[in-house]
């Protein structure tokens, strides 16, 4: 029997219509709208409280009295963890990629904030990350705490379930919707988003986090829907990686300065601006086309774009001088 979720935001939330964003990309005024998961409170918002939902509650319900996870250094999932942990009176151990002395800035400025602990990794693969989370929870355990280990980006078919329900409440905010657009990484929220609205309707815009992210889509949808969920007929962009997952793209730089200039809406560098750059090319190709309702979801991530050096240095680059 799967636990309950312990209520960590405030949902549903907005869905907001984006006429000069949309005019701006090619589509009609009432074509484009955006999901506003960067409001979901906690933290500094963002899409993975929806799955902390379901993996703390998890937690909870098997008596951990500290939450462990892992992440790269300005992981989004890290800080919003950290959050949940200071909440719910939790004690709390990021294990980051990297090693300390970088910037402080960012999602690890928040991270202190909330009263993480960090253990840092060095530069491993996930796997070398899964193992020295493994190590932490070893320590824990030996002095005595009660340790639940958080999956990577809170990815999971349990963690899916939050994005599921975020599927659900698109479906009663606009009936009419043919495609949501989102950004993939570890693959929970795509894969939730296929499980509730069927996978000819989402496109994930892959970042660059997994070297398969449709091979997690596909393990984390399948058991929460009855359709047969297969990689093949996964809506998946792979063009807006560039030189990898930390790299700042010019099509990103780009999308990050449409979106403030259009709707007043900040993206980050790595999520959100790469889906954004995505969503561009598909309405390019005719992927994604006038007429047709469109949903951007916007998964939070703001903290990040300040521990972003070359994010921040373009952003102040295009500042003009009256």
């Amino acid at each position: 029997m799967t636990p309950p979720p312990v209520p960590l935001g405030t949902f549903p939330t907005p869905l907001e219509p984006a006429p000069r964003l949309a005019a701006a990309l090619g589509l009609g005024p009432e074509d484009l709208w955006i999901k506003r998961d960067d409001l979901t409170g906690l933290g500094g918002g963002g899409n993975k409280i929806r799955k902390l939902e379901w993996t703390v509650g998890a937690a909870l319900a098997e008596g951990a009295d500290t939450l462990v996870t892992t992440g790269a250094a300005q992981s989004n999932h890290a800080r919003l963890t950290a959050a949940a942990a200071a909440r719910l009176g939790l004690g709390v151990v990021l294990v980051l990629r990297g090693a300390p002395g970088a910037s402080r800035s960012g999602n690890l400025a928040l991270d202190g904030l909330f009263g993480a602990r960090v253990a840092w990794a060095g530069e491993v693969d996930q796997a070398g990350l899964d193992a020295a989370a493994a190590g932490v929870c070893a320590r824990l355990r030996a002095d005595g705490k009660r340790p639940a280990l958080i999956p990577f980006g809170g990815s999971g078919t349990l963690g899916a379930r939050g994005y599921a329900r975020c599927g659900e409440e698109l479906r009663a905010q606009l009936p009419e919707l043919r495609t949501a657009v989102i950004a993939l990484g570890s693959g929970g929220t795509m894969a939730g988003l296929v499980a509730a609205l069927g996978s000819g309707r989402v496109l994930g815009v892959d970042v660059g986090a997994l070297a398969d992210p449709a091979a997690a889509v596909v393990a984390f949808a399948t058991p929460l829907t009855s359709e047969e969920v297969v990689a093949e007929r996964l809506r998946v962009r792979r063009d807006q990686v560039g030189a990898g997952y930390a790299a700042l793209t010019e099509p990103v730089a780009g999308a990050l300065r449409l979106a403030a200039r259009t709707e007043g809406i900040v993206l980050d560098p790595t999520y959100t601006g790469r889906a954004l750059a995505g969503l561009s090319a598909a309405v390019r190709d005719g992927s994604v086309r006038p007429g047709e309702k469109t949903v951007f979801v916007h998964t939070g991530g703001l903290p990040g774009l300040f521990g972003h050096a070359a994010a921040v240095t373009a952003a102040e680059e295009g500042t003009e001088v009256f």
